[in-house]
């Protein structure tokens, strides 16, 4: 766990019990709360020391110019950075005349605990002050999944063994110092600004304060308010004031041993583009008054309630891997978190756990992240989709402005317009479109909900359909080509005939075509007709995909094979991630490959290829791809098992679910990566699980690896929540709610009734080589010492 042995390996929790000053930020990341509208990182309560301050609201940012050395027509004027908000995490305490605060005195015990199931996060601190006055300090942290706007920390505090006098200040800070930190050259890091919030009303009542900011250019506007339950000695004397950018309440009593003085404090959040300070005021007074309504305990049940829920439809059971048992529920509590209550705001690459890409969306939304949401929490992935829809009308404008029809989702963005400077990776990474459209087919045969396949499936099918159409044409022999664009391998740019691109655009071509003659009437009221859905057709059908005969595989994009290999043996481990080390023209013109790309596509459009095609592509691009992203390992992982390469799989599979929890990418401090997250139970789902969900059927090939004795996963389909038990020789379906299903086990058609679990058995793998990659780019072993839980350095490993 980041080194860090004080990480303990149990299913159903993250515990650490050794707070390490050296890794603040990174645990930051992986003790934030969220729900998909407030993001909370896991500062301490206190607020100093901190690696990163974090409290962040989906969708709220400042919009900041794009500077360019050199003008071009089509470049993005504006770029838009998440705000770190009015933080109302901070509870500071003194002790006596000493402020609490873990740099000094004496620690006698930390611990912290994110709990999966609870969907809290617990601390309990036992501390000397410089001059040995001894208190315990218990506090509970909530982001409430049941009612959106609203957060809660129960802080407790008693002496140890004589009385003390305590100051409780609770507070709501904004514009924080040190907030948002540059990353200097590291294109991952967010941008630095410093006071982006402009105070436009304070005030304080009782025990409750509010504040209400405007960003300053983008010109949203948010309240923050708090308010106060407090229990202690009788004489405990209270005081509330609020000023442009700070609201305190101030809680001093004298403590007996025995006695313990208890501070509940309710937590609100609004934001609104549009809305009056009124009206944003009223908003947050109204959650702070549905907070206290509900009390510690209903926000307590209500959270355990909704997680109940998840897990029953969700959970992941793996045997023979304790550490990846932990991880993969890691894994799942985080993305949920990302997406629960967006509720049409955009799921960024870091959730809200961090200012990492500056709380962009990327396409890692609908290619990673919604597919684990439409099995498992599938009205979070229905708002996604529905989030892409309001924005129809900026892709709209920014196809218009390149010259094309349709519609031109941006690479990256929080609000919906493109956000990238560098256009031969963003613009020109047009996939982004029909990875949109992948999303509302995946969950449209997942969900079956025939309102949206009428409205927002079809208008995002509809105007994806009408960008690939425009932006390809038919060539003298008949091909229909989609040249000079960049595919979501990001060291290979303006290429022509992207396998992953063209596959993606015919699938989205030919469901748009279905999608419009299925609702003919809202197709003709978007001006479809019969002449366009057929010109869709044609050029599905006469889409080019290369095939590089001389090797036997498929080339990345025409002419991708004849490049020049990139020099590996020459590339020290200093020199990755590559981007930060080598010019872009250089990647561009060789053989290199950051992220799987071809091999995406063996997954994504596993249908268009044939078993023997899908083993020696795959061959092919092993000895090509750097992992320079942690979007691929997932991908390499998922395709080295239909491939038969069980333990290539689990080496990656490790990868991608312990990107975080290991700091793989070493950014982790910026905030988690979701994508990845996502990835590891993509990884196990369908790549050990085998499930393809292609035209709607449930198709499930499992195989496991040597170290698993069994994988048992979730999935909820068109009301139902289907089981599917893997073990070494067979494979058992259930249904555990809802009608009866047809499900493919290794080609073979089962019919599966409530009730009547069936059981198949599970055929061999043949043997295979093991397929090598670029010198010292080879995935980490998942040892024996990491499958039972021993830490890295416990093991002997070396320090990371």
């Amino acid at each position: 766990m980041i080194d860090h042995p004080a990480f303990s390996v149990e299913p159903w929790v993250l515990r650490e019990t050794e707070l390490r000053l050296d890794l603040l930020a990174q645990s930051e990341s992986l003790f934030a709360l969220a729900n998909g509208h407030i993001g909370l990182r896991g500062n301490l309560d206190e607020g100093e020391p901190a690696g990163l301050a974090g409290t962040y609201l989906n969708g709220f940012h400042e919009v900041r110019p794009l500077p360019y050395a050199e003008s071009a027509y089509g470049n993005p004027e504006a770029g838009e950075t998440v705000l770190n908000v009015t933080d109302g995490k901070l509870i500071r305490l003194m002790v006596d005349d000493e402020l609490f605060d873990m740099r000094y005195g004496r620690l006698h015990e930390h611990e912290r605990v994110l709990d999966f199931r609870a969907g809290v996060l617990r601390r309990r601190v036992h501390w000397s002050s410089p001059v040995g006055r001894q208190v315990r300090v218990s506090s509970t942290r909530l982001v409430s999944l049941a009612q959106r706007g609203t957060a809660a920390i129960l802080y407790e505090v008693e002496p140890v063994d004589e009385a003390v006098r305590l100051v409780v200040q609770s507070e709501l800070i904004a514009n924080q110092d040190g907030a948002i930190q540059a990353g200097g050259d590291d294109p991952r890091a967010a941008a630095a600004l410093q006071a982006p919030l402009a105070a436009e009303e304070h005030y304080a009542h009782g025990n409750l304060a509010l504040l209400v900011h405007r960003a300053k250019r983008s010109d949203l506007r948010m309240a923050a308010a708090m308010d106060h339950q407090v229990d202690g000695p009788d004489d405990a004397a209270i005081e509330v004031e609020a000023g442009p950018d700070t609201g305190r309440v101030t809680i001093a009593a004298d403590v007996e041993p025995g006695q313990r003085l208890r501070v509940l404090k309710f937590l609100a959040y609004g934001w609104s583009g549009h809305r009056s300070v009124t009206s944003v005021r009223s908003q947050v007074r109204g959650y702070i008054a549905e907070a206290r309504h509900t009390g510690w305990d209903g926000l307590c049940a209500a959270q355990r309630e909704y997680l109940d829920d998840f897990w029953t439809r969700a959970d992941v059971e793996v045997d023979g891997d304790t550490e990846l048992q932990q991880a993969v529920r890691f894994c799942l509590f985080h993305v949920l978190q990302s997406g629960a209550r967006a509720e049409m705001r955009a799921i960024a690459a870091k959730g809200l756990t961090g200012p990492g890409y500056d709380g962009h969306a990327f396409w890692d939304t609908e290619s990673f992240v919604l597919p684990v949401l439409t099995y498992t929490a599938p009205d979070a992935a229905r708002d996604a989709l529905r989030w892409r829809c309001t924005t129809l009308g900026l892709a709209r404008e920014r196809a218009q402005q390149l010259g094309l029809a349709g519609a031109a989702f941006p690479w990256r963005t929080i609000a919906g317009r493109e956000c990238s400077g560098y256009w031969p990776a963003s613009t020109s990474a047009f996939h982004v479109n029909a990875d949109i459209a992948d999303a509302v087919v995946r969950y449209q045969n997942a969900a079956a909900n025939s309102e949206f396949e009428a409205d927002v499936g079809l208008c995002l099918l509809v105007e994806t359909a009408r960008l690939w159409r425009s932006l390809g044409h038919h060539d003298p022999a008949g091909g229909f080509r989609i040249d000079g664009v960049t595919g979501p391998d990001e060291y290979s740019a303006i290429a022509d005939n992207n396998v992953y691109t063209n596959l993606m655009a015919k699938r989205n071509l030919r469901a748009a075509a279905a999608a419009a003659e299925a609702h003919s009437e809202a197709a003709r009221g978007l001006g479809v007709d019969p002449e366009e859905m057929a010109a869709w057709r044609d050029a599905a059908d006469d889409m080019v995909v290369p095939f590089d005969a001389r090797l036997g595989v498929h080339p990345q994009s025409d002419n991708f094979t004849n490049h020049a290999v990139w020099d590996f043996a020459s590339t020290g481990p200093d020199k990755y991630p590559l981007l930060l080390h080598a010019p872009y023209f250089d990647l561009y013109r060789k053989q290199v490959v950051k992220q799987a790309d071809l091999v995406l596509a063996l997954f994504a459009c596993s249908e268009e290829f044939t078993g023997e095609e899908k083993e020696r592509d795959f061959a092919y691009y092993e000895a090509l791809t750097v992992r320079d992203s942690s979007l691929s390992a997932c991908t390499q992982a998922i395709v080295a098992a239909e491939t038969g390469h069980l333990d290539l799989a689990y080496d990656y599979l490790g990868e991608a679910a312990f990107v975080d929890l290991h700091d793989l990418a070493h950014n982790t401090k910026d905030g988690l990566h979701m994508a990845s997250l996502a990835g590891g139970w993509m990884a196990l789902v369908c790549g050990f699980g085998g499930f393809r969900d292609h035209g709607g059927t449930l198709r499930f090939a499992p195989r496991l690896p040597e170290p698993l004795d069994r994988l048992r996963f979730h999935l909820t389909f068109r009301g139902r929540c289907v089981a599917v038990d893997v073990r070494t020789a067979e494979a058992t379906y259930a249904i555990e709610s809802g009608d009866a299903l047809e499900v493919v086990h290794h080609g073979e058609t089962v019919e599966v009734r409530p009730g009547e679990p069936v059981t198949r058995p599970i055929p061999r793998a043949p043997h295979r080589e093991r397929p090598g990659q670029p010198p010292g780019r080879e995935p980490r072993r998942r040892t024996p010492d990491r499958r039972r839980g021993v830490s890295p350095a416990a093991a002997g490993a070396p320090r990371r």
